[in-house]
């Protein structure tokens, strides 16, 4: 606005107000809003800062018009603010209590001083509308690219001028490693955050977002833009590598080599602005098994066994490949586990091996100790597919005996020998948790088991008041081997906490 800043006409507010607006590029009308406000002000130092002083600014003429407003009350306790009803008759004869009495004052001359606190207060409106102008004009960008140039840089974090239109943040946490900005720098970077904040709207920055590889290559690929490739999901160790996961709506379109361009000229830029990230592009698929053979790539896997409800996957690879499927430091397999959204565990086929030998070898000590059976029996059962003696105690005397080598005869042996140590070993259970002075209450809960009760005593959980005190985590972690599915988990507790009178009976 200047330091020439003065007002001496009508004329010259409209002036002013027409170049404030151009510059800062918000409205007119705000501008001459604020011009009133620092007349107003100048007002109330001129009759009284008691005084209610209103100033009007016709939008048309530039014409200055100045008023005091009064309320009409019974008792006067501000004379500035409020009149009787008496006196408000002498001014308007249907005066009543409630109404605001408004009088025409004398013009301002606006001396230096005045002047000079009119241009305070009409900079600071301006610049309050400017910043709500920058606010408005960035709310809605959140996730997409924007270019700047370097204003300044302080400990690593750097102001970004966008383009004249506003001030953004790149925190130094928000940089790819190794790149270091300086003054006047040219810089693209994804708007990550928009917050309104007392010191006006702070834009935040970020070139190490996933979405900021995304959003470049929707710059590059024109299939992406065009939505033809759809960009599924990214996972980035940002400066060193990534992974880009990315699918075709059209089947005669393959959206890996699109990505890549003529010899790979569109994957070529998006690294070049990552500072030379290593950009591993795949294929998406919805089933999680062939989604993770790709983002393995380059390693081969051979066997992959899924956990649906840990989601978790299991992963074999051939010795020679682990260093490969692991990678530097576990980053490929970490960002694998990223784009797909599930835990990956990576096996040799020795490790597999021997660790599947292992788990034959206690299932079947299970079912010799249990079952009292000889290795021969022990190693069938386990073949055939059972884990648990609960299973041969339950499972049709059919169904054992049509198991090769097997006689009705000996499946019906074999479930009354279930029967029997199942029988056993809850009467155990029992005297265990007992011991443990355990409140039998607990075992009525949903899903509550003996094995788990005596769990949880032994970890001084011993009343459903005890148990409702719980989250889901620390359940898992006191009783690992439960096989309870996290809503299951949930339902327990819950229940726990209903019978415990944690919600009011009006909420149930």
């Amino acid at each position: 606005m200047g330091a020439t800043f003065s007002i001496t006409g009508n004329a010259e507010i409209l002036q002013i107000a027409e170049s404030v607006a151009r510059e800062k590029g918000i409205g007119r009308e705000s501008v001459i809003e604020a011009m009133a406000n620092a007349i107003e002000i100048a007002g109330r130092r001129k009759y009284g800062h008691e005084q209610n002083i209103k100033a009007e600014i016709d939008n048309k003429t530039g014409e200055i018009k100045l008023f005091r407003s009064r309320e009409v009350v019974e008792v006067v306790e501000n004379p500035g603010a409020q009149i009787t009803l008496a006196d408000a008759k002498f001014t308007k004869k249907d005066a009543a209590l409630g109404d605001f009495i408004v009088e025409p004052l004398p013009p301002i001359e606006f001396g230096r001083v005045t002047a000079q606190t009119a241009k305070q207060v009409i900079v600071q409106k301006v610049r309050d509308a400017e910043r709500e102008r920058q606010f408005e004009d960035y709310k809605d960008k959140i996730g997409e690219i924007v270019s700047g140039m370097v204003k300044r840089v302080e400990y690593g974090n750097a102001t970004v001028d966008l383009m004249g239109r506003a001030e953004a943040t790149l925190r130094r946490e928000e940089t790819i490693p190794r790149e270091a900005f300086k003054q006047n720098d040219r810089i693209r970077a994804y708007i990550m955050d928009v917050r309104r904040e007392k010191k006006g709207p702070q834009i935040f920055l970020s070139r190490t977002h996933p979405q900021f590889m995304a959003k470049l290559f929707a710059q590059e690929v024109p299939e992406i833009y065009d939505g033809i490739i759809t960009v599924k999901a990214v996972a980035r160790d940002p400066g060193s590598r990534a992974k880009i996961a990315v699918q075709s709506r059209d089947s005669g379109i393959d959206p890996v080599g699109s990505c890549v361009g003529v010899r790979g000229a569109r994957v070529q830029a998006v690294v070049n602005e990552l500072q030379g990230e290593k950009i591993d592009i795949i294929q998406w698929s919805e089933d999680p098994a062939s989604f993770v053979v790709n983002a393995l790539a380059p390693a081969e896997v051979t066997k992959i066994v899924l956990d649906e409800d840990k989601t978790k996957i299991e992963v074999v690879v051939p010795d020679d490949q682990l260093s490969l499927a692991i990678g530097r430091r576990g980053q490929n397999v970490r960002l694998a586990s990223q784009l797909i959204g599930w835990n990956i565990d990576v096996l040799t086929e020795e490790e597999e091996s021997k660790r599947r030998t292992e788990e034959f070898q206690t299932l079947s000590n299970l079912f010799i100790e249990g079952l009292n059976v000889e290795d021969v029996i022990a190693h069938l059962l386990v073949t055939e597919g059972f884990h648990k003696v609960e299973e041969v105690a339950f499972v049709p005397v059919e169904d054992l005996a049509a198991i090769e080598g097997f006689s009705e005869e000996v499946a019906r042996e074999l479930k009354t020998r279930a029967t029997e140590y199942l029988e056993k070993q809850s009467t155990l259970l029992e005297q265990k948790w007992r011991e443990l002075g355990i409140d039998e209450s607990l075992l009525k809960l949903p899903g509550m088991t003996p094995e788990i009760m005596v769990e949880l005593g032994r970890q001084e959980i011993k009343a459903v008041e005890d148990f409702a005190g719980l989250s889901r985590d620390e359940f898992a972690e006191m009783v690992p081997l439960s096989g309870k599915k996290d809503e299951e988990i949930d339902q327990m507790i819950m229940a726990a906490r209903e019978n415990s009178g944690w919600f009011p009976e009006e909420n149930k």
